[in-house]
C-alpha cells in the first residue's frame, strides 16, 4: 500500500499537467492521492478499432482516423460509430466485438437451431433481448446473441435456463430468421375446418363459366383460407415450389423441398377453379382465359418477411396445372461464404470477381443455384463506386446497389437490346441473366472486350463444355479466347439430415465409387429418415462445385481445338477439381451421401477419372444410384 501511494503522489502533479493539455480526464484533487490513472494506460485501451486491424479489415490509416477523431471529441466518440461510416460489413464489425469480449462469432442457420432448447425462453423475450437459445451440448446450454456487451440480458437468460451455458455470438438476421420460423402465431391454421368449409361453396361448372360467378367463387372466404394457407405452409415447410395438379377426380398438391417433390395434400376437384381462379386474382392475371399459358406474380408478406411469388398457369387435359415459385431473399442472400464452396476455389472465384473486365460464366441446370452465386457475387462488389447493372428476366431479387433491367421479348426489350443500351450508361460491371443466342452472346464479349466486367450464365453440363456451347451459339474461338475469364459449374445436393445422421453400410453398387475415390467406407455417414426431415434422411441443401480458370494454356487449347473433348481433357490434366471431385470432398466430411453426389454429377466425368474407362459400366450403375425414396407422415416424396 505505501509502494502505491508513493507512485500515486510522485506522478499527480505529472498526470494534472497531462489532463489539462490533452483534456482526457480530470479527477478532484482528493481523488489524485487515491488514485489517478496514467496516460499510456488509457492510451493502450483495446477496442474494436485494435480488433478490426488485427483482422485486417481496417488499414493503419484508418486506425489513425480512428483515433484523431476520438481525441478531437470532448467525451471521446465510441470507435464502433466512427468505424460505420467506413463501410465496413456488419458481420465484420460483430465478429470483432465478439473476439473483444471473448466470445466466438458463428453464422446460425434456422435448421441448425433445436427448437426443444429455442422453447425454453418466450418468444417475445428472444426478439426484444437478442438472445436465443440454439441447442443443449454435453449439458451446457448453447446461447446466440448478437449484443455481445448486454451483459444484464446474458445474466437474466443464465438464471433462466438453469443449467451451464456457454455463448456464442450471431447475426440479428440469424435470431430473426430463427424467431420467424418458430412464430407459431404466424401458422395458425385449421386446415379440417378449412376443408370442410370448402364444400359448401359453389362453384359453376357449366363449360362457358361466368366472369362474375367465378370471381365470386374466388373471393369466399373459405377459398381465401384455403389459398393462404397453401402459400404459408409452403414457406414453413422450405418449399421452393408449390405444383396444383388437376387430376380426373382430385386436386393434387405437391412441394419442392430441397429439390425434390413431396406429396402434400389433396383437395376436392371442383374446388379447382376456385383456387385457381384466386391465384389468377392475386397476380393479375386474366380468370377468364382458360386455354392459353399465363405467368404472373404476387408480392406477399408471409412469417414476417417479404416474399415474391412467381405465378406460371398451364392448360392441361383435366384444368389449369398452376406452379408458383416462391422467392424468400432471406433464404439466398447468404454470400459466397456460405456457398459451400472449397476454400481454394473461393478464393480462386472471389479474384475472378474482382477481374476489371472479361467475362465470366456460371452454368448448370436450371434450379442448380446459378442465380444466387451471381446474387451473391454482385453482393462482394462495392456499388458506392461502381456502376452496377443487371439485365433479367424475370428480376428475382431487387439489390440496393444496382441497376436493374427486366427484359421483355413482348415489346421488343431483349437481352440484346437492353445490353447494348447499358454499354451507353457507362457501367463498370454487367450482369446478364442468361446467355442464349447469338446476339446477346457477340454483344458481351464486345462489353468485355471493350473493359466491362459480365457475369452470365448458360445451360451447359460442365465447365469444360461451356467453350463449345458458345462456339455453336456462333462465337469465334479467338474471341472467346480474348474474353472468358472463368467458368464456374455448380449443383445442388441435399445435405444429411443433422438430426438422424448416423453410419451406414453402404450399398455394394457404390462401394467402388467410395474405393476408388479414397474415402474409407465404414465412415460414411446418411440420414435414417425422422419428422424433421419429412422421413427422406436430408434437410437442406449445398453446392458442389468446379471452376476452371482460362490462362493462357486454355487459350490455346480453345483457339486450336474448342471441342468438348479437347477441353475436358485440357482441364482434368489442369489438376483442378470437377463436380465429382468436390462432391466426394463433401462426402468425406458427412455433409452428403455417395448416391447425391452421382445423382447430380455426369456419369462420364466419374468413369474417366475413377472408373478406368469402364463408362458403360459406370453408366448403368449410375441408373440404379439415386437412394430410394421415403414417405413420411407429414409430406410425401412424389
Amino acid at each position: 500500500m505505501k509502494k502505491l501511494f508513493a507512485n500515486t503522489n510522485e506522478s499527480a502533479p505529472r498526470q494534472k499537467e497531462a489532463a489539462d493539455n490533452k483534456g482526457e480526464f480530470s479527477l478532484a484533487p482528493g481523488l489524485c492521492i487515491l488514485y489517478s490513472p496514467q496516460m499510456s494506460e488509457l492510451a493502450h485501451i483495446r477496442d474494436i478499432a485494435d480488433v478490426l486491424l488485427e483482422m485486417k479489415k481496417i488499414t493503419p490509416r484508418q486506425m489513425e482516423q480512428v483515433r484523431k477523431q476520438q481525441q478531437q471529441t470532448k467525451n471521446g466518440t465510441d470507435s464502433e460509430q466512427i468505424l460505420s461510416k467506413f463501410g465496413l460489413e456488419a458481420d465484420d464489425i460483430l465478429r470483432a466485438k465478439a473476439i473483444l469480449h471473448g466470445f466466438e462469432f458463428h453464422s446460425i442457420p434456422v435448421e441448425n437451431v433445436d427448437r426443444s432448447a429455442f422453447d425454453r425462453l418466450d418468444l417475445s423475450y428472444i426478439r426484444s433481448s437478442h438472445v436465443m437459445p440454439v441447442s443443449v451440448e454435453n449439458d451446457t446450454m448453447v446461447i446466440a446473441t448478437s449484443d455481445p456487451t448486454n451483459i444484464f440480458a446474458i445474466d437474466d437468460v443464465k438464471r433462466q435456463i438453469g443449467m451451464p451455458v456457454r455463448i456464442v455470438v450471431c447475426s440479428e438476421s440469424d435470431i430473426t430468421a430463427a424467431c420467424n420460423e418458430f412464430d407459431d402465431s404466424n401458422f395458425s391454421f385449421d386446415v379440417d375446418e378449412i376443408m370442410s368449409n370448402m364444400a359448401d361453396v359453389e362453384v359453376v361448372k357449366d363449360e362457358e363459366e361466368d366472369i362474375g360467378d367465378l370471381e365470386k367463387s374466388a373471393a369466399e372466404s373459405p377459398v381465401i383460407k384455403y389459398v393462404n394457407y397453401l402459400l404459408t405452409n409452403a414457406l414453413h415447410e422450405g418449399a421452393s415450389d408449390i405444383h396444383i395438379e388437376p387430376k380426373a377426380k382430385h386436386t393434387r398438391i405437391r412441394y419442392r423441398i430441397d429439390g425434390a417433390l413431396f406429396d402434400t395434400m389433396q383437395a376436392p376437384m371442383k374446388m379447382h377453379p376456385a383456387v385457381v381462379s384466386r391465384l389468377k386474382i392475386m397476380s393479375n392475371l386474366d380468370i377468364s382465359e382458360r386455354r392459353l399459358p399465363q405467368d404472373g406474380k404476387i408480392s406477399a408478406i408471409m412469417g414476417g418477411r417479404n416474399v415474391d411469388l412467381r405465378v406460371s398457369v398451364l392448360p392441361t387435359s383435366n384444368g389449369e396445372k398452376v406452379v408458383i415459385r416462391i422467392l424468400d431473399s432471406s433464404s439466398i442472400m447468404l454470400g459466397l461464404d456460405n456457398s459451400g464452396m472449397e476454400a481454394d476455389t473461393l478464393a480462386a472465384f472471389k479474384e475472378q470477381v474482382a477481374l476489371p473486365h472479361g467475362i465470366l460464366l456460371v452454368t448448370g441446370p436450371t434450379g442448380s443455384g446459378k442465380s444466387t452465386t451471381l446474387y451473391s457475387a454482385l453482393g462482394q462488389m462495392d456499388g458506392q463506386k461502381l456502376n452496377i447493372s443487371t439485365v433479367e428476366d424475370p428480376v428475382e431479387y431487387n439489390l440496393e446497389s444496382c441497376n436493374q433491367v427486366q427484359a421483355n421479348e413482348k415489346v421488343g426489350l431483349t437481352f440484346a437490346t437492353a445490353l447494348r443500351s447499358l454499354l451507353r450508361q457507362d457501367p463498370d460491371i454487367i450482369m446478364v441473366g442468361e446467355i442464349r443466342d447469338n446476339e446477346t452472346a457477340r454483344t458481351a464479349v464486345q462489353a468485355a472486350l471493350t473493359g466491362h466486367l459480365v457475369l452470365s450464365t448458360l445451360h451447359t453440363n460442365d465447365a469444360p463444355s461451356s467453350v463449345s456451347r458458345l462456339v455453336n451459339i456462333g462465337i469465334e474461338p479467338y474471341l472467346i479466347a480474348a474474353s472468358l475469364n472463368g467458368i464456374l459449374a455448380q449443383r445442388l445436393v441435399r445435405k444429411i439430415c443433422d438430426n438422424c445422421k448416423e453410419v451406414y453400410r453402404i450399398p455394394k453398387n457404390m462401394r467402388r465409387y467410395i474405393e476408388n475415390a479414397g474415402v474409407n467406407p465404414k465412415e460414411l455417414m446418411h440420414g435414417a429418415g425422422c419428422d424433421r426431415c419429412r422421413e427422406s434422411g436430408y434437410a437442406g441443401r449445398v453446392g458442389i462445385f468446379e471452376l476452371l480458370i482460362v490462362d493462357d494454356r486454355f487459350r490455346d487449347i480453345v483457339n486450336k481445338d474448342s471441342s468438348v473433348n479437347s477441353m475436358r481433357t485440357a482441364f482434368i490434366e489442369s489438376g483442378q477439381a470437377t463436380l465429382f471431385d468436390d462432391g466426394i470432398k463433401k462426402v468425406k466430411k458427412g455433409v452428403t451421401t455417395i448416391e447425391e453426389v452421382l445423382r447430380v454429377t455426369q456419369a462420364c466425368e466419374k468413369t474417366d477419372k475413377i472408373d478406368s474407362g469402364e463408362t458403360s459400366k459406370a453408366a448403368n450403375t449410375k441408373k440404379t444410384s439415386t437412394p430410394q425414396k421415403k414417405t413420411g407422415a407429414k409430406l410425401k416424396q412424389g
